[in-house]
């Protein structure tokens, strides 16, 4: 307890005082020789993802601005089981575990726990069309969960008062690879906090959460228990540094603040729709989306037409990316019913909502800004950044302009604005929709990379198969020779 009192201590101390910068043997006191903050992780869409379009996930971010706060270099090591991650951080192999880790006894005994950074529930996951489980001594089979996840700890407490409760730990698969096992009924149960069940929804709309097993759990960041006192009282300080200055939200909302609505039927809908019709017009994004992810431009023209290039609205909008016809002139449409012509426009539209923005909006958000000045209107979203600023919300954080643009409707409201009234609330709506259509295309994108990459391997080493077999029937001289020329 003293040990503890005088980490807190030290840490408000530093909150008072101008970020301390430390050098590296001071870092991590047991490990002089370290150059770098190594941070280990698991791979999934949360925690970590490193694609063509860089690195992300909650804890990656964070890991970056925690690293650039002790100004040394951050050495993201990504695991691919528990059991690796945490023997890591025992054997002093890296510094700090971030991988959406819940909070345990267990983990309480075993290392330095850090300030939370986000609540979930941890949920019992079933299929959809297969019985709701509603009563933890009447479940149709075992529960598989992942080996040293914090559902093992949940469920051993939980066989207390539930003698008949069964399970079984996995060791060679990950959380992700559970879901697809149960989406595709080859399980009948695992168990996941509630942010990670929603975003794989995205994916695997056939998951469906049931019985809180135990709610409102932190996620944590783990230390090594021995020589991480100077990291912890660093790690607090950091802490209430970014929950003072909203990155904590910030960052929640942009990886999780989304995935609170679910569609069932429109989700699988879009994963036919990535299968059947994308590919047609794939090309044409890509070619036409110039600065913007071609994935967001995509999504774009899904919320608005479906990707058919022939819709048509009362309104008088025309086409895939559905655009007015003064619109289409502004940006060189001619016939809107086009399908290149329509994709080239809505993104040269786009582009142009972006960079009409406040410069004091993040690179990060622009995007979200300009897709609903893109639906509702510029005019209209600025004067929800006015009336945002009014009621001490940030005006540049979509977080704050989303809970406001609904006001727009509201007399006492729209009648104080430039422009009156607006449908705020389909405009939130429009981008939270295409928030999640990019989510599901980025996961569709990256598993079919990782096919292709599969598939030139095998070819790969089906070549040298047939090398090597042309070789066994030659005599040694032959060979010699052949490789000479």
């Amino acid at each position: 307890m003293t040990k503890l009192l005088t980490i807190i201590s030290f840490s408000f101390l530093l909150v008072a005082c101008e970020p301390s910068r430390f050098e590296v043997t001071e870092l991590v006191e047991t490990s002089p020789k370290r150059t770098v903050l190594k941070v280990g992780t698991l791979y999934g869409s949360q925690t970590y993802l490193n694609s063509d379009q860089g690195e992300s996930g909650f804890d990656y971010e964070m890991a970056a601005k925690f690293a650039a706060y002790l100004d040394v270099p951050l050495e993201m090591v990504p695991y691919t089981h528990r059991q690796q991650l945490f023997a890591a951080l025992r054997n002093d192999e890296i510094d700090i575990v971030a991988a959406a880790i819940t909070t345990t006894q267990n983990r309480r005994e075993q290392f330095l726990l850090g300030p939370a950074l986000y609540e979930v529930n941890q949920v019992l996951i079933y299929k959809t069309g297969t019985q709701k489980p509603r009563d933890l001594d009447n479940l149709n089979g075992d529960i598989y969960v992942i080996s040293e996840s914090a559902a093992v700890d949940t469920l051993t407490s939980l066989q207390q008062s539930h003698p008949k409760l069964k399970w079984q730990q996995v060791y060679d698969k990950d959380n992700e690879e559970l879901f697809s096992l149960v989406a595709k009924g080859e399980l009948l149960y695992t168990v996941a906090d509630s942010k990670s069940l929603r975003i794989n929804q995205r994916y695997l709309p056939e998951l469906r959460g049931s019985i809180v097993l135990d709610d409102k759990t932190d996620v944590v960041w783990l230390l090594r228990p021995n020589g991480s006192d100077r990291l912890m009282g660093s790690l607090l300080s950091f802490w209430h540094q970014q929950k003072r200055n909203g990155t904590l939200e910030h960052l929640n909302e942009k990886y999780f603040g989304h995935v609170k609505r679910f569609d069932y039927v429109d989700t699988r809908a879009f994963i036919r729709a990535i299968d059947n019709v994308l590919p047609e017009y794939q090309a044409l994004f890509e070619k036409h989306a110039g600065d913007l992810d071609w994935r967001k431009v995509a999504a774009a023209g899904y919320q608005e037409s479906h990707w058919n290039p022939k819709a048509r609205s009362p309104t008088g909008v025309r086409g895939m990316m559905m655009l007015t016809q003064p619109t289409a002139s502004s940006v060189g449409v001619d016939n809107r019913l086009d399908a290149e012509q329509s994709i080239r426009g809505g993104a040269i539209y786009l582009q142009k909502m972006i960079d009409r923005l406040p410069a004091s909006i993040p690179d990060s958000q622009r995007i979200w800004f300009a897709l609903a000045s893109y639906n509702v209107g510029l005019g209209h979203v600025e004067d929800a950044r006015k009336i945002a600023q009014g009621m001490g919300k940030d005006p540049s954080a979509w977080r704050d302009v989303k809970e406001v643009l609904p006001l727009l409707q509201q007399r006492k409201y729209y009648q104080h604005t430039r422009y009156g009234y607006a449908r705020g609330n389909e405009a939130v709506h429009y981008v939270e929709n295409i928030r999640r259509y990019y989510d599901t295309l980025v996961w569709v994108d990256s598993q079919n990379k990782q096919l292709e990459l599969m598939q030139q391997q095998a070819e790969n080493d089906t070549t040298g198969q047939a090398k090597t077999s042309a070789n066994d029937d030659k005599n040694p001289e032959d060979i010699v020779k052949s490789a000479a020329q």
